[in-house]
């Protein structure tokens, strides 16, 4: 994708596609258009390389996550990565486009079965959380136990603040992902043939723009 967009855009072209490879680390562009310079971080999919993501949040203006349209065995890995994305704090008030890619394969999912499909994931996953905590309220109905001195140290004593319940509490975004969802973008394009690339970087011109006024 990064490539086709230097293609497209600067006089120097990018990589033919024959000889490029899947981003291991990050793979850096840029582009110029009317008062504004655009510069891309490409960063590997790779679950290893994902660490490294966050450090580039605060420095950056806009998201774009790219996923493969005719990868349907991975979609729900992709889902699961692209809403850890969504939960950032520090991106919650950043431009987010999502990509279908690979538009130009027979085998795709259109812009709107991709976007189903990641409303499915979401519907499941929230009836999974509604079950389990449902679960966790029926076992909590028995009749509790007196405490021993070693469980009342642990409940009272001075580590108490530590405990593993505290350290995985959720974040209260108070409703902000709801609102980001409701407004996402899903784009189809076509890294091979250019094909719904302008579109896309129009896309981000004009939010970064707009981020910028802000």
């Amino acid at each position: 994708m990064l490539e086709k967009i230097k293609t497209m855009y600067n006089p120097t072209p990018g990589m033919p596609p024959e000889k490029i490879g899947p981003t291991v680390g990050q793979n850096i562009g840029k582009i110029t258009l009317p008062s504004t310079e655009l510069r891309f971080y490409d960063l590997g999919g790779q679950r290893d390389i994902r660490s490294i993501w966050p450090k580039y949040y605060d420095e950056c203006h806009a998201v774009v996550f790219v996923v493969d349209a005719c990868d349907q065995a991975r979609l729900t890995e992709n889902w699961e990565v692209f809403d850890e994305v969504l939960n950032s704090p520090r991106l919650l008030n950043l431009p987010l486009l999502l990509l279908a890619n690979k538009q130009d394969s027979p085998t795709s999912l259109s812009v709107a079965e991709i976007r189903e499909s990641f409303d499915a994931w979401q519907r499941a996953r929230s009836n999974r959380d509604t079950e389990e905590e449902g679960k966790s309220k029926d076992k909590g109905k028995g009749k509790a136990k007196e405490p021993t001195h070693a469980e009342e140290a642990s409940v009272g004593g001075p580590s108490a603040s530590a405990t593993p319940q505290m350290e995985t509490k959720e974040w209260d975004d108070g409703g902000a992902k709801d609102e980001r969802m409701a407004s996402l973008d899903v784009m189809g394009v076509s890294a091979l043939e250019g094909t719904g690339v302008r579109d896309a970087v129009n896309w981000l011109y004009i939010r970064v723009q707009n981020a910028r006024k802000m």
